[in-house]
């Protein structure tokens, strides 16, 4: 297979007006041989740039490419040996699947035994035997998904470049077809580098995930990691669906425990800004902070449904009217009016809420995430 190495890797356009657009900005990273990575980040993040540029489809404004050690930059396409599945099927449509699978073997001149062995060992793999003789027009999304990467295995190439390939399929093909993957990797024992805008794709898929923002990497690390401890404010927001929640204020000093308390709002008078207690393991990277404007993160799920007179955690419960209801079947979603703007808690589905109603809620400080309002990087 392939350890990919990308070092400072720059691309920069040119605009339409003359200026230069910077769509991979002075990027890093190793792919390890056999690894399934991820780039995950939002549209015009430069994440297809990126797999471009690593298949030779774009040439670097600067920086190297390396393919187990060998730097590609001046191989052309052909000589790479990648294989790239796109988020279109691109498919020939007069052929079957069998001639859409073969085709690119046929053009290196392979043997019709050898071709024949390989589609039908890659159609077995991705159970197409049924479909074979079908032309694109006869099959079903998943179906053609199917062909599509089939054409890309039977090459059986040193590295495999995914680029949202299944972004044009619906919810329960989706779901299907990126089983399908995870399974296909773990028999090829491939390396693959996967691009998608969707987060929850990127956690259940990549061993690690690469988050980019402007054509930058703002971290890369296990799904798990990324989730849990986030680098910056960016990344919190970005990995977790809903979205981890924001409240801006200022750190305070009370006697032995630390506070934050959310700013005051211009012109605001009917809610009451949250003010929150520190947890133990918080205080110590936030002492530096005392007096100093803060970004306070938390997560859905950490924000749990209390008693309206509950005193088991002084300093830490809040009321909020909910806004709105969204019942999902496993759990539900209370969209609520804070004093700066809504906010979001995950509850169990078995409890029952209604629109206006006033609440009490507690938020678990043990998950609680600080970051620095200036640089955005995380705090603790």
């Amino acid at each position: 297979m392939a350890q990919v190495v990308l070092e400072r890797l720059t691309k920069v356009f040119p605009g339409p007006g003359g200026e230069s657009i910077r769509a991979v900005d002075n990027l890093s990273l190793v792919v390890e041989d056999k690894e399934l990575l991820v780039l995950v980040g939002p549209s015009g993040c430069g994440k297809t740039t990126t797999l471009r540029l690593i298949s030779g489809l774009e040439e670097p404004t600067a920086g190297t490419i390396s393919i187990n050690g060998q730097v590609v930059n001046q191989l052309p396409p052909k000589d790479r040996d990648i294989a790239l599945v796109f988020q279109n099927h691109a498919l020939y449509p007069h052929m079957s699947a069998y001639e859409n699978m073969a085709f690119g073997l046929r053009l290196r001149h392979y043997p019709k035994a050898e071709i024949e062995r390989r589609v039908k060992d890659t159609s077995q793999i991705l159970d197409l035997n049924a479909c074979l003789d079908r032309r694109p027009a006869a099959l079903s999304g998943g179906q053609r998904q199917r062909v599509a990467l089939g054409r890309a295995i039977v090459r059986q190439p040193k590295l495999f470049l995914l680029d949202e390939p299944l972004s044009n399929l619906d919810t329960q093909t989706r779901l299907q077809m990126r089983n399908e993957i995870a399974r296909l990797h773990a028999r090829l024992g491939s390396t693959m580098i996967y691009v998608t805008h969707d987060q929850i794709e990127a956690l259940t898929l990549g061993h690690r995930v690469a988050v980019m923002e402007a054509g930058v990497i703002q971290q890369v690390a296990a799904p798990v990691d990324l989730y849990q401890h986030p680098a910056n404010r960016f990344v919190a927001g970005f990995i977790g669906s809903p979205p981890m929640n924001f409240f801006e204020g200022t750190v305070l000093g009370k006697r032995d425990a630390l506070v934050f308390q959310e700013a005051a709002r211009a012109g605001v008078t009917e809610s009451i800004p949250i003010t929150v207690q520190m947890d133990n393991v918080s205080m110590p990277a936030l002492r530096g902070y005392v007096g100093k404007q803060v970004v306070f993160g938390i997560r859905p799920e950490d924000i749990a449904c209390s008693p309206s007179q509950s005193n088991t955690a002084p300093g830490r419960t809040l009321e909020a009217v909910v806004e709105i209801v969204q019942p999902l079947g496993s759990e539900t979603y209370l969209h609520l009016a804070g004093h700066a703007g809504s906010f979001v808690a995950r509850v169990p589905a078995t409890d029952h809420f209604d629109v206006s109603q006033r609440l009490s809620f507690l938020f678990d400080m043990r998950h609680a995430h600080f970051f620095d309002p200036a640089t955005e990087r995380t705090i603790v």
